[in-house]
Order: structure tokens, then C-alpha cells, then sequence
């Protein structure tokens, strides 16, 4: 039986998506702006080896304090654009609402380094309205997330670390088919967009 979430929010809302995404075979996941670890445990629990990188010495420990020992999950606190982790090293990497925090081109780069030919990567992330189109979506969506949000009890674990999101909706879109070619792209209702990409099995 599944234990259930010990919170939801609009993160927690996209990781029946994320893992979906986990390839079968899967033997190496990397969850990128692993924050408390609630992504990178449910990854633990189908996936062997799965290691968690975040910035944050706070959320580092407070994942470390949830883990339990969990066999199979290790846990980095660092920056993730620098820190010591294997080239080609992942099957799976997927970063929940981080992305907005680091240069966002460097993050493709290195996600793309790290990840095995033939591997999945999936990015669910934040961006804010700058044109008319990306406004009157959000304006649509509006009453609907306000509702969700309400309903479902949204909440966010003491601590996290929040910033604002500086590229749009379209210069994300542009910039990850740019470096991710054949990138699939899709915007979700509860203000987050999602990117899935296989890497190629051939070189580049």
C-alpha cells in the first residue's frame, strides 16, 4: 500500500508525471534540487541507486533526517552545477521547480553530460508571463489553481527556498529546444511547465 504524501502542493502535484518518466531498467536516477527528498525517496523505492543534489544545507539535512537510512539513496548538498557527480553517470535525472534557480542554460548542459545515451530527463519547472498569450493562459488557469490550492490544503515544508522565476514561458521552450533537440514541451494548468527528453543512444 502507498504511503501518502505528507504534503501537496503544486510541486508534489507533478510527481505521479515525473515517475511515469522512469525508464524501465532503470539502474542510476539523479533528482536535481532535491529539496526535503520526498521526490528522491519515492524514486528509491523503484530505482536502486538514486542520488539527490541540492544547494541547500537545511533541506540536505532535513532529506537526510527523512531518509531513514533508505538503502540506495545518497544525498549532496552542493551546487549542482559544480558538483562531483559522474559524467554518463544517470538512466534518469529529473529536477522539480530548481531549475529557475541556477542559469538555466548551464543546468541543460550538465544534465545533458550527466545523463546515459539512451536516458530520460525530465524538468518540471516555473516560468513567469511575458507576452499577451502567456498572460491570458494564466488568467484562465487562475480560478482553477485557486481552487485546487485550496482544496487540496497546499503547503510548502518550513525552509524551502523560494525565487522568482525570470525567463518566460517561451524563452524556456526556445532555449530547451535549442540544447535538448526533440525536446517535448507541455505547460500545466497549476503554473509549471514540464520538458522530457531522451538522450540520444548515438553520439553527438
Amino acid at each position: 500500500m502507498q504511503t501518502p504524501d505528507p504534503y501537496w502542493n503544486t510541486n508534489v502535484a507533478r510527481h505521479p508525471g515525473v515517475l511515469r518518466q522512469v525508464p524501465p531498467g532503470c539502474g542510476d536516477a539523479l533528482d536535481v534540487g532535491c529539496g526535503d527528498g520526498l521526490l528522491a525517496r519515492k524514486l528509491a523505492a523503484r530505482v536502486p541507486r538514486v542520488t539527490g543534489v541540492d544547494m541547500s544545507p537545511e533541506m540536505i539535512a532535513r532529506a537526510r533526517g527523512l531518509s531513514g537510512g533508505q538503502p540506495g539513496l545518497r544525498l549532496v548538498q552542493g551546487d549542482f552545477l559544480t558538483a562531483d557527480l559522474p559524467a554518463e553517470g544517470y538512466d534518469f535525472i529529473c529536477s522539480v521547480t530548481a531549475v529557475h534557480h541556477m542559469d538555466f542554460t548551464g543546468a541543460l548542459l550538465r544534465m545533458r553530460q550527466l545523463l546515459r545515451p539512451g536516458g530520460t530527463l525530465v524538468i518540471v519547472g516555473l516560468a513567469r508571463e511575458k507576452s499577451v498569450g502567456e498572460w491570458a493562459a494564466f488568467l484562465a488557469a487562475a480560478p482553477v489553481m485557486r481552487v485546487t490550492k485550496a482544496l487540496r490544503r497546499a503547503a510548502t515544508p518550513e525552509g524551502m527556498p523560494v525565487a522568482d522565476a525570470e525567463m518566460s514561458y517561451g524563452e524556456v521552450r526556445g532555449t530547451a529546444r535549442e540544447l535538448l533537440p526533440g525536446v517535448g514541451y507541455r505547460r500545466h494548468v497549476l503554473r509549471r511547465y514540464s520538458l522530457t527528453w531522451r538522450k540520444p543512444l548515438t553520439r553527438w
